[in-house]
């Protein structure tokens, strides 16, 4: 298959190209024309597929449900925002439960399925900081250990690549280590640490912050904490939720403009009420939440913000429009920056020879056109 449009996204730019797609990968790019094409999007903009590295899930299901149909629906009906990869992620939760969601997860990435590509799951807690909790609920909560963790990657089969913990609570940042030399991602989140506690975290390992802002102490001028090592560290990726409600467009311009084009990752951290109606009752870890007319998920009768039912295309568009944050750094945070730090970014982020052909067709309103993932339609706007 050969498409061809006047805006393709290639080397930072848009350049009238054609993508020749074989077998689920791009085999050649050529210069608009050169070939008789099979799709032609005009002057529609072609982009590479979106990453969701941190999304509890969307669709009435949630990871923790560790229930194989509903995964398989999310996966298969996510391509609609224009996402083609994403980690499931757990929420903190009794052991038992944790186990099962996990061994789901698993089951569905061996047995198959349709859709965005599953590149296995986040493990956001159990070993957070109850100061910094958040919606996740406090009585599962516990200390960073290295056997726990085993046991979840054992019941995962492996399948865990990203992992948030709080830091400061990490003795010795053994937890931290370990899952480095491991190939799990470590992430801080939910956490209370220092600006130097984060410092030390980021030499013994970490190299990823959980949704900037949130889930941290406040950034002040003599104590930077997290936000202020997010801000400082620019070799260090942080996920960042782009609904314009988590954080300020100010602060989300704030954010980027100090991080460059490389190491800001947009995340959804959406809710099974993604795509579902507002005004309805929902549950996130045993605890009852509720969707407002913001779009935001509070635990029920509280101010606490439990999280987002952010599309990614919608964050993208926020991001530009509002945020007036420069195309390519937005761009380049739901592609090719968390493609590279899950290590994957000699696969997938990027519309080159050799890579997946996952893409996306966006109208000038950002509304997904067309999806495809490894070069399958898997979204058209009939539209």
């Amino acid at each position: 298959m050969i498409i061809q449009s006047k805006r393709i996204w290639i080397a930072g730019q848009f350049m009238k190209a054609q993508l020749r797609i074989e077998e689920g990968i791009i085999q050649s790019v050529y210069n608009y024309g050169e070939k008789r094409p099979d799709r032609d999007f005009g002057t529609l903009r072609v982009v590479p597929g979106f990453l969701d590295i941190h999304t509890h899930g969307a669709y009435g299901y949630d990871t923790n449900d560790g229930e194989s149909s509903g995964l398989r629906d999310w996966v298969r009906r996510i391509p609609e925002e224009g996402v083609t990869a994403l980690l499931p992620t757990t929420i903190t939760q009794k052991t038992e439960i944790l186990n099962q969601a996990l061994h789901h997860v698993a089951t569905v990435m061996k047995e198959g399925y349709q859709g965005a590509e599953i590149l296995g799951i986040h493990l956001e807690g159990p070993f957070l900081n109850m100061k910094y909790k958040g919606a996740q609920p406090q009585e599962a909560i516990e200390p960073p250990s290295v056997t726990r963790f085993k046991d979840y990657q054992k019941a995962a089969e492996g399948t865990i690549k990203y992992i948030t913990l709080a830091p400061e609570l990490d003795k010795g940042y053994s937890l931290t280590r370990y899952c480095k030399e491991n190939g799990v991602v470590v992430s801080m989140g939910h956490s209370s640490a220092t600006y130097e506690q984060a410092l030390f975290a980021v030499a013994n390992g970490v190299t990823s912050m959980t949704h900037v802002y949130n889930g941290m102490s406040p950034y002040h001028h003599r104590q930077p904490g997290l936000v202020g090592t997010a801000l400082r560290v620019k070799e260090l990726y942080g996920e960042i939720i782009c609904d314009g409600c988590h954080s300020h467009v100010a602060a989300l311009n704030n954010y980027y403009m100090a991080k460059g084009r490389s190491h800001a990752i947009m995340v959804s951290d959406s809710l099974r009420a993604k795509n579902c109606p507002p005004g309805e009752d929902y549950e996130l870890g045993g605890h009852a939440i509720e969707i407002r007319e913001d779009g935001l998920a509070y635990l029920k009768g509280t101010q606490t913000i439990a999280g987002s039912t952010l599309k990614i295309n919608d964050g993208l568009r926020i991001l530009v429009e509002e945020a007036m944050v420069p195309f390519d750094f937005a761009l380049n945070s739901c592609t090719i920056n968390p493609a590279r730090c899950l290590g994957i970014g000699d696969r997938k982020g990027q519309l080159t020879a050799g890579y997946d052909a996952d893409l996306v067709v966006l109208g000038d309103r950002y509304e997904v056109i067309e999806t495809y993932c490894k070069g399958k339609k898997c979204w058209e706007n009939e539209r």
